[in-house]
């Protein structure tokens, strides 16, 4: 048959190389440190590293989803040296706009009814284009003004591909280098794939602005808009649409009739809320997604990527967070420490140090050192010292550390560490009234009930076991120790010279037998054996050094 496309594999290999190229180029620069790869494995002239700029700028030419892995690296300092850390920062994504008739036939399919039906105007030209989407304004037939989110025709499948071909990389680097053991960059890819996919469905950011619009109600200073349910679908959002002014942009004026302090002093407090009493984490909350209203009010949009923390985990970052503002380092270690996984090099006495050494500076240097800043050191010092911490303290530091910059633009004498130290307190005071409620004491004595229950016949049946000689104690896992490691690498071995010795002794016996079939002077039969020793020898030991099982490094957990 003629004219078919090219197979699957074929058609990935020049998006492959390209990610290859881009990798090994900056494989010097810090970024990726330890991912290894080899010049005969990417084609053409590759150059050396090159500056921050220049990363970010070839990090942003490779397409939507480098462009929101870019972001998304801005947030690991273990991963990132801080120049390109700030370049990611300051990535935009200059994208050519949609063509009108494009984006008519998305709207149209995604509702199932034509644009003319659903809003009464529909500007063409758009508010802003990003790699995934673009945004219009438009009007509904009740005449609210709305914001139009239209997600890029053909972007997902993009997103997909690129997302298992980096897959292929990562488990590359999680097998054969140091970093990728320390980082697992497997599981940081899945976290940023669920992530990413997340916000491409349209549904689920319109739930997130119902959810962040409930929540955030207390705080008067602060407006989430309202989804309209009707006209939004998977790939389109119709949203209230949110007139104002960046907060970079406030005039000099609009502060001297209206005060920025409480809307900056509610932005602050309602994250923290929001964060440590919700459990939901928008580590994103930078001046392009922030406005100042007409009416005085603090307008928050563009939450597709929302992370959510789970109770327990909750409970540790708030720990870890108040001891932080309190200058107890003794106590970030150890809550740290819990959240975090331990591997093989961890080296505890030297991360309690630079901990506490961390802590002491921040109580020192208030002024200039902001809770972001410590979370994100916290981070980089934890990778360095042998310590996994969790995808969900990066975005914490992050989060924090956009929050002290849109602050900061809003009210620049706000004292941050003061507001975040009396938040942090309320909500410890809201959680321990939660603790005491009817239903948690009621869960609590329940509890108490079952051991009370249960307890006595436990103990009866420990002692008799213990009594009659038949405790037993079970050790699982011996299949993963270093154990079997070295004893099925003893094994190969001992085969490997027994196999060897023997076909090269047998072939050695019978170049003695006379024999009318020869070659090259010696009998066949033996020169065969001969041959075949080392091969199969050869295989064998090959096999072994290649094949040998190899155990997995040690991990240890932070107690629950």
């Amino acid at each position: 048959m003629t004219g078919s496309p090219p197979p699957m594999s074929d058609a990935k290999l020049p998006r492959r190389a390209a990610i290859l190229r881009f990798l090994f180029r900056y494989r010097k620069s810090g970024v990726f440190n330890g991912l290894s790869l080899e010049p005969a494995m990417v084609d053409g002239d590759v150059v050396d590293d090159g500056t921050p700029e220049k990363f970010a700028d070839e990090l942003e030419a490779l397409g939507p989803t480098f462009v929101k892995l870019g972001q998304m690296l801005s947030t690991r300092p273990d991963l990132v040296p801080a120049t390109y850390a700030a370049a990611l920062e300051r990535m935009q994504e200059q994208v050519t706009p949609i063509p009108y008739e494009t984006i008519r036939e998305q709207v149209e399919d995604a509702l199932g009814v034509r644009i003319s039906k659903a809003y009464a105007t529909f500007e063409e030209a758009p508010l802003g284009c990003a790699s995934l989407a673009q945004v219009h304004r438009a009007t509904l037939r009740d005449g609210r003004e709305v914001a139009v989110k239209v997600q890029r025709p053909g972007v997902s499948q993009q997103l997909m591909a690129d997302l298992d071909l980096l897959r292929g990389v990562t488990d590359t680097a999680d097998r054969f280098t140091e970093i990728g053991r320390h980082v697992r960059f497997s599981d940081w890819l899945s976290e940023f794939s669920r992530s990413l996919t997340a916000e491409l469905d349209y549904v689920a950011e319109a739930e997130n602005l119902e959810r962040f619009r409930q929540h955030l109600a207390p705080f008067r200073q602060l407006w989430v808009p309202a989804p309209i349910w009707d006209y939004t679908a998977r790939r389109v959002l119709t949203m209230e649409f949110a007139d104002g002014s960046r907060v970079d942009q406030v005039s000099g004026v609009r502060r001297t009739e209206q005060s920025m302090v409480p809307l900056a002093e509610d932005l602050l407090r309602g994250y923290l809320d929001q964060i440590f009493v919700h459990g939901e984490i928008h580590a994103d909350p930078h001046p392009g997604n922030l406005r100042v209203t007409a009416d005085g009010r603090l307008a928050i949009f563009d939450l597709g990527m929302v992370a959510n923390v789970p109770p327990r985990q909750r409970d540790r970052l708030l720990k870890l967070l108040f001891a932080a503002v309190d200058g107890r380092g003794e106590q970030v270690a150890e809550e740290c420490i819990a959240l975090g996984i331990r591997l093989d090099d961890y080296d505890e006495p030297r991360f309690l140090r630079e901990v506490g050494q961390l802590i002491a500076r921040y109580a020192a240097h208030q002024s200039s050192m902001s809770e972001g800043h410590v979370v994100l050191e916290l981070v980089r010092i934890a990778t360095q010292c042998g310590l996994r911490p969790p995808p969900e303290l990066s975005l914490l530091g992050k989060t924090l550390l956009n929050l002290d910059a849109v602050c900061h633009l809003l009210a620049p004498d706000l004292d941050t560490q003061r507001l975040v130290g009396d938040q942090l307190q309320h909500v410890m005071r809201a959680r321990l009234r939660k603790s005491l409620s009817s239903p948690s004491l009621a869960s609590e004595m329940m509890e108490v009930q079952a051991l009370l229950r249960d307890g006595p016949r436990k103990l009866s049946d420990i002692l008799s076991l213990v009594a009659e000689n038949r405790i037993q104690m079970r050790v699982t896992g011996l299949e993963e120790s270093r154990l079997m490691e070295n004893l099925q690498k003893i094994a190969n071995r001992i085969s490997v010279g027994v196999i060897t010795a023997a076909l090269i002794l047998a072939s050695a016996m019978m170049m003695r037998v006379p024999t009318p079939h020869t070659l090259w002077g010696y009998p066949v039969m033996a020169l065969v054996l001969f041959l075949s020793g080392v091969a199969l020898g050869g295989g064998i030991i090959a096999s072994s050094l290649l094949s040998d099982h190899r155990a997995r490094s040690r991990e240890e957990h932070g107690p629950r």
